[in-house]
């Protein structure tokens, strides 16, 4: 298993914290969301049926025609890989591990490339694969580059997969409304923006042909009733939606500000986290952890990223937190 942030209870273990007495700033998952609707008993007793209504409030959310629930994006990026046999993937890296892995496990060739090399290493791929913005990175690429490329790989029956799990909070990057050209497919996720990682949810973004392929592979009853009835609120609920957009924007530029006032200027980010290049990043995640603080390490490059404080409390906290390491660690 590949490790990824949220791992609080074993940092509460490690570094003999209580989970309550922790800022867990590792995820990049929306730290607060909004009330949620109550879930009807027929909900828990039934087995999920696709009419109710998940499908058409997703499909006005993503301004899309064609779309499939899975269990996560997680659940999609596991089975892709065995939609193809022996293809050649290129992916952009650094980024989410957990694609590198899936590829290679169903035996693909796999190509780790920067983002300069793509031209390049077009004609030699079958799958050209990134995150948008870039996990950890957030490093954002245009939709037009994006197309191009696409176009090019679609020529010869090659696919371009584009995961969006951070895009929510700047949709005018996303690749959705072209998501029924051959070969693009876009996945997205339900709990980074709308706050509930927990609810297992993403969607698959593609002709209808791939995610009829997917839908056999996945089998029934992907999404839990009580997640469909929850998630079907939310999507419809646009006035939310707007002013959770506008407050994840405002503190991801806070949180920017703040970390660059404490000499760690941000090389780069997105409304959800921000992502810091430093060679004594070990060290300052290992001083963050001891104030139960938690952040999200990379030894490749050497790198923090830092999710979102939930309150006005957490931002005291990591702020003095940096100001000590500065003072005690110079």
């Amino acid at each position: 298993m590949l490790e990824h942030g949220g791992r609080l209870r074993a940092a509460s273990l490690r570094y003999g914290i209580a989970l309550a007495n922790w800022l867990d700033l590792s995820t990049g998952i929306a730290p607060y969301g909004w009330p949620l609707p109550a879930i009807p008993a027929s909900a828990w007793a039934r087995l999920p049926e696709q009419q109710d209504g998940l499908e058409n409030a997703a499909r006005d959310y993503y301004g899309v025609s064609n779309l499939l629930p899975v269990a996560g994006s997680q659940a999609a990026i596991q089975a892709l890989p065995r939609l193809v046999r022996n293809v050649t993937v290129g992916i952009v890296s650094p980024a989410y591990a957990e694609h590198a892995a899936a590829w290679q496990r169903e035996g693909h060739k796999l190509l780790e490339i920067s983002e300069g090399a793509i031209e390049r290493a077009l004609e030699r791929l079958d799958v050209l694969l990134l995150v948008n913005p870039n996990n950890p990175t957030g490093r954002r690429i245009e939709p037009q580059r994006l197309l191009d490329w696409h176009a090019r790989l679609a020529e010869r029956g090659g696919w371009l997969v584009v995961d969006e799990a951070f895009v929510d909070c700047t949709p005018e990057h996303s690749l959705a409304a072209f998501s029924e050209r051959p070969g693009l497919i876009v996945l997205r996720s339900f709990g980074k923006f709308f706050a509930m990682a927990g609810i297992r949810l993403g969607f698959v973004l593609a002709q209808p042909a791939l995610l009829e392929q997917l839908a056999e592979l996945l089998g029934p009853w992907a999404i839990s009733g009580p997640s469909r009835v929850v998630a079907s609120a939310l999507l419809q609920d646009h006035a939310g939606q707007r002013v959770q957009r506008e407050r994840l924007l405002v503190d991801g530029e806070r949180l920017a500000a703040l970390l660059g006032a404490q000499g760690l200027t941000a090389t780069g980010g997105c409304a959800l986290f921000q992502f810091c290049c430093t060679p004594r990043a070990a060290e300052l995640h290992e001083f963050l952890a001891t104030k139960g603080i938690l952040t999200r390490l990379f030894s490749s490059p050497s790198s923090l990223r830092f999710g979102l404080p939930a309150d006005e409390a957490g931002w005291q906290r990591l702020q003095q937190a940096l100001a000590l390491f500065a003072k005690e660690c110079p």
